[in-house]
């Protein structure tokens, strides 16, 4: 590890969890919201990963913001698990009708304080609009479960053709490997026709042994998941995803890019080594 706070922190999380049931998480995340003195996946600012991601490769890999969306309407993003928001603001300032979703009140409740007044960005000024042909988008941060349809009631136009951009970053790392599956058919589920999935994939280097949140995800997780959205993947005696022929189905996510970016957060960072990915996908054709 970069340091060796990352890896006390990671000890700390991972026994809040130890005991309990995958059904109890949701109460155990919003302890910790609700302390608020405990919050390591806080870091204060979005990941870089993120930043450049939007600034470099926007086009011709991700939709129009406030152009016109494929459907009829400002294109939106949704960020599960959004924790205090900074990811849902930065989508903002490049245009995106931006939803965040949490699990826990007590998130949303800061959430909701951080987004109504996020200045210019904690980090590098990121929240400040650098294409004038685009308005902000509106921001929001609702309560719910992921894996229902309750909290789209919240959401400006419901489902409708689904979100144009859904962007993961500490959040399948923190669900239980058995949801994996879940999460897989959920987002391809949210997913519009012509919209893509943004994963910032983390820990890549964890091993598996050593548990979660957040659990190990090297890229090959994804692959396999997102090939049979809903189908349970295969691990080996160690708990390390195994590579399979199976062949895509109808309901397929397909990889459109896949890179190492050139920055990330401290954690990600491995004797020097960004072992963060990122990778895009699409609906298969």
């Amino acid at each position: 590890m970069s340091s060796a706070q990352p890896s006390q922190n990671q000890d700390r999380l991972r026994d809040h969890f130890n005991g309990y049931d995958a059904s109890a998480h949701a109460q155990r995340w919003d302890s910790l919201w609700s302390d608020g003195t405990f919050l390591p996946w806080d870091r204060g600012h979005a990941n870089p990963a993120l930043i450049d991601t939007l600034n470099q490769r926007a086009s011709p890999l991700l939709p129009p913001s406030r152009r016109k969306a494929p459907h009829d309407g400002p294109a939106r993003a949704l960020v599960p698990g959004c924790g205090k928001g900074y990811d849902v603001a930065l989508f903002a300032a490049h245009g995106y009708d931006a939803y965040g979703l949490e699990v826990s009140e007590h998130a949303v409740k800061a959430a909701q304080d951080y987004l109504a007044d996020p200045g210019d960005g904690p980090l590098e000024g990121e929240y400040k609009i650098s294409d004038p042909s685009i308005d902000r988008g509106a921001t929001k941060c609702v309560l719910g479960d992921f894996f229902d349809d309750a909290w789209l009631v919240q959401v400006d136009g419901g489902l409708g053709e689904g979100f144009d951009i859904i962007y993961d970053n500490t959040f399948l790392c923190a669900l239980a490997p058995e949801m994996r599956s879940k999460w897989a058919s959920r987002v391809a589920e949210l997913l519009a026709p012509t919209g893509v999935l943004i994963c910032l994939e983390f820990p890549t280097h964890k091993p598996p042994s050593s548990g979660g949140p957040p659990y190990a995800l090297p890229s090959l997780v994804h692959e396999e998941l997102l090939k049979r959205p809903g189908d349970p993947i295969e691990y080996d005696e160690r708990g390390n995803v195994v590579k399979t022929d199976r062949e895509e189905s109808e309901q397929a996510l397909v990889k459109i890019a896949h890179w190492t970016p050139e920055r990330t957060i401290k954690v990600g960072i491995v004797n020097g080594n960004v072992t963060d990915r990122v990778s895009v996908w699409k609906h298969k054709p």
